[in-house]
């Protein structure tokens, strides 16, 4: 179980970290229907970083926030809990990140953001909704006009996963043909074709999802006491890319869902309830301006 915790940490952390180092507006909207669950789950999501020149070739500052509005509908009338504590969360992230370029063509990334992640019925914010995490991360280019290649290394801390230490990540990436590459790595795997210069075609394996404080706790069956709340999930599918231009791009995505996971969890992080989720069905439409 810790091992499989672990690998979601990994596949949460690294996905996010990736979309920050690219992505200066981000417009993000997923869809998962209750058909055959007990749950509906919709993700409408904001993000901006604005990066700031530095003295010294090559070096940035970046300043953002990054806002998601979460939306639970549990269609089971019986489950042991209030819904109306559960149903909406909202998570905000204020973004300070620095990059600089370093020798032999290797770049360096820091990202800290302070953020909150609570549910909607909270009036006032607690220190049990704040979260931190940080990033540093060595990328390496290498140019190629052909076949060109990217390699990501570093460190990930993030309190809202609930390791208390820094995790390791890799990511490489490589176009290996004219029309063909792929990139294979912890957060997201893929094997893309590029149909045009503005169309593209890929092949994906992912993980979504959140972790939110439940302020207050929500009572379940009587006795236990939630104190966060988990949605996990793995999928892979397709998704087409249309580039407007070489910074704006508009994604599409449908998936199945291989494995979904809601669960409550009591401040300790033991699992005191897991609700049944058996949709298979994955939406996404994200509109993005990078860098």
């Amino acid at each position: 179980m810790q091992l499989r915790f672990l690998i979601l940490f990994l596949f949460l952390t690294t996905f996010t970290l990736q979309a920050q180092l690219s992505d200066l507006a981000r417009i993000d909207f997923t869809f998962i229907p209750n058909k055959n669950s007990d749950v509906e789950y919709t993700r409408s999501r904001v993000m901006i970083n604005a990066p700031i020149p530095l003295k010294g070739e090559g070096k940035y500052l970046f300043l953002g926030f990054d806002y998601s509005d979460i939306h639970l509908r549990f269609k089971d009338e019986e489950l042991p809990f209030d819904r109306n504590q559960l149903d909406d969360f909202r998570l905000l992230d204020f973004t300070i990140g620095y990059t600089q370029p370093l020798k032999n063509d290797w770049r360096l990334g820091f990202r800290f953001q302070p953020g909150i992640s609570t549910n909607h019925t909270a009036r006032n914010l607690t220190v049990d909704d704040i979260v931190f995490s940080g990033d540093l991360v060595f990328i390496k280019k290498y140019e190629d006009e052909y076949k060109p290649s990217r390699l990501i290394i570093g460190l990930s801390y993030s309190q809202n996963r609930g390791y208390l230490f820094p995790l390791p990540f890799i990511s490489y990436y490589k176009k290996f043909s004219a029309d063909w590459s792929y990139n294979l790595g912890i957060p997201k795997t893929n094997l893309q074709y590029h149909i045009s210069d503005r169309h593209r075609l890929k092949l994906f394996a992912q993980l979504d999802g959140f972790t939110s404080n439940v302020q207050n706790g929500a009572l379940v069956n009587e006795t236990e006491v939630a104190e966060l709340i988990n949605m996990s999930l793995i999928n892979g599918g397709l998704q087409y890319e249309y580039h407007f231009t070489d910074h704006l791009q508009l994604d599409l995505r449908a998936a199945y869902n291989f494995n979904l996971s809601n669960k409550l969890k009591d401040g300790d992080n033991n699992t005191i309830l897991t609700i049944d989720n058996d949709s298979r069905s994955y939406v996404r439409a994200v509109l993005k301006f990078k860098i």
